[in-house]
């Protein structure tokens, strides 16, 4: 009498994985996750490997759990992966201040993100 399977969020050519409290803003994250948007996942991890953003190590940490996922969850051959989509949203915000001249408050803000990958299996072509 348990609960019923939950349905699969994604379909059955693809996995997800999703990385929260990046320490960086969107917009450079953004940056980023366009780099590698439509490539195959051997490729993509090249280019992040190499790439001189900071941020860069932990996109790659989150394309390696989504191939990971496709291998063992999902049964998907990892050499014919791509990475279908990367989106990147807002989480909170740390607000933080420095005095500044003339009895004044500098507001600082300290953006978080999160990252969305997923990678599809596509069938080779002949």
């Amino acid at each position: 009498m348990g609960k019923e399977k939950n349905p699969r969020r994604v379909a059955e050519n693809e996995a997800m994985a999703k990385l929260r409290m990046l320490r960086t803003s969107p917009q450079k994250l953004n940056l980023v996750a366009a780099m590698i948007r439509g490539k195959k996942v051997d490729r993509a991890l090249t280019d992040l490997t190499f790439s001189n953003k900071r941020i860069a190590q932990d996109v790659k940490k989150c394309l390696q759990s989504a191939i990971a996922n496709a291998e063992n969850n999902h049964g998907l051959d990892v050499d014919e992966l791509i990475v279908a989509e990367a989106w990147v949203g807002k989480n909170l915000v740390l607000k933080r201040g420095r005095p500044r001249a003339r009895g004044r408050f500098g507001a600082l803000r300290k953006p978080f993100s999160e990252l969305t990958i997923k990678v599809r299996e596509i069938e080779e072509q002949a």
